[in-house]
């Protein structure tokens, strides 16, 4: 297939497209990919790294003329092939349902993934983004006669903080409705019939409960309908033994870590096949580290038990157990949570390295996951490569698709396809 990868990041979604899971191995699959696409410097070092023959953009969608695209195709494929598909889903914070939702430019690059199909006309395209999407709607803020938007300002009741929030006029209509309208009619009866699914990894033997939004284009002339019967692929299923793997499975051949400390050596054995897939040979550990704490976050970590959070934490300050100068004050019921051994991870996200985050707190040894951890949980191999500072690591492995998941829909395309 001839692939356009857009906003790559350190690129999961492209692992997926770009090799084959054979005999316990990765291998390159036949796929060529006409260019990637990423905004963000270090996810395109990192996925440079990772996948040197791909050619990276690294400009903001927006400055993609149609003269360069026009020129990348024509270098990619000089006998005029078409592009098979595009693949790629935009930022998603601005739909994610934790924490404030904000319509912003970010929220509106579907736009651009649009102005590019329009151009490309691709035979099919995956589109990609969180749950929160389905219910985000356009949204209009008040402005002042400058235009600007404006704000009203809000105090939070246990901690005094104040913060920021644009003042909505109205809002109009679903984001979602938006692409399936404007996707599938695009100009002069050029379009694509769309089909959408809610997809969780847990169920393509990533040992972690990730739900995400995949979009299914397919242009109209080819008369190609998609359905999303996708079977956990065999050599999958022979290492979970057709069963969710869970975070003990995932992580517990990586050596113990303590604050302030990195380990850059296996010390163990893998333990299971998903393991042995993970290592695939790999003898240097990367991203293997814990920063250091503060006593309060301190106290919390040696108070929590698997399953619990700060909700669990702060019940011990109502009854006198742990002195109210560390009760937690901010936060959702699922932050300061540890994880629980014997079952799939939860979401990881960017803030998977910071007790503070959303369940993230290791099952057994007093710290939050380091970076290969949870790189192992969305099930990148050992030897893939990140880049940057820790935050820039975190975003680059919690904003990605997990890999295993990928080569599930890459294989069912390719099926789709031939």
């Amino acid at each position: 297939m001839n692939i356009i990868d857009l906003f790559s990041g350190a690129g999961g979604l492209t692992f997926g497209f770009y090799y084959n899971l054979i005999n316990g191995e990765f291998v390159r699959s036949e796929n060529r990919f006409v260019f990637a696409n990423e905004y963000n410097e270090s996810a395109t070092i990192a996925f440079s790294m990772n996948f040197p023959d791909i050619h990276m953009e690294n400009c903001d969608i927006r400055s993609l003329s149609e003269e360069r695209l026009r020129q990348l195709m024509d270098e990619s494929m000089p006998n005029g092939e078409d592009v098979d598909i595009i693949i790629g889903g935009p930022p998603c914070q601005s739909f994610s349902t934790v924490g404030q939702r904000v319509y912003n430019d970010n929220a509106k690059l579907y736009k651009e993934y649009l102005r590019i199909l329009k151009i490309v006309k691709p035979k099919m395209f995956l589109f990609e983004n969180v749950k929160g999407i389905l219910s985000m709607r356009e949204t209009f803020y008040e402005k002042d006669e400058n235009g600007e938007i404006r704000y009203k300002t809000k105090v939070n009741q246990n901690t005094g903080k104040e913060s920021k929030r644009p003042i909505v006029e109205r809002y109009g209509r679903k984001i979602m409705n938006i692409i399936e309208d404007e996707f599938a009619n695009i100009d002069n009866g050029f379009g694509y019939t769309i089909t959408k699914k809610v997809i969780n990894a847990v169920d393509f033997g990533v040992p972690e409960s990730r739900e995400r939004v995949f979009i299914i284009g397919i242009r109209n002339d080819l008369h190609v309908e998609f359905n999303w019967e996708m079977p956990i692929m065999p050599e999958i299923a022979a290492i979970s033994c057709g069963q969710q793997l869970t975070i003990r499975q995932a992580i517990s051949d990586l050596p113990p870590v303590q604050e302030g400390e990195k380990a850059t050596q296996y010390i163990s054995p893998p333990q299971n096949a998903y393991q042995e897939l993970m290592r695939n040979n790999c003898d240097t550990l990367t991203h293997h580290f814990c920063g250091i704490y503060g006593e309060k976050i301190r106290m919390v970590i040696r108070n929590i038990k698997q399953g619990q959070g700060k909700n669990d934490f702060n019940a011990l300050v109502d009854n006198g157990t742990i002195p109210e100068e560390y009760r937690l004050t901010s936060g959702y019921g699922n932050t300061y949570g540890r994880l629980v051994a014997d079952k799939p991870s939860t979401t990881i996200t960017n803030n998977m390295c910071t007790p503070s985050g959303l369940r993230c707190i290791h099952y057994e040894q007093n710290r939050a996951l380091t970076p290969r951890e949870g790189a192992r949980i969305q099930s990148f191999p050992d030897w893939f490569s990140f880049y940057g500072t820790r935050t820039e690591i975190t975003k680059q492995i919690g904003n990605a698709v997990p890999p295993l998941l990928a080569l599930a829909l890459a294989k069912k395309i390719e099926s789709c396809l031939i």
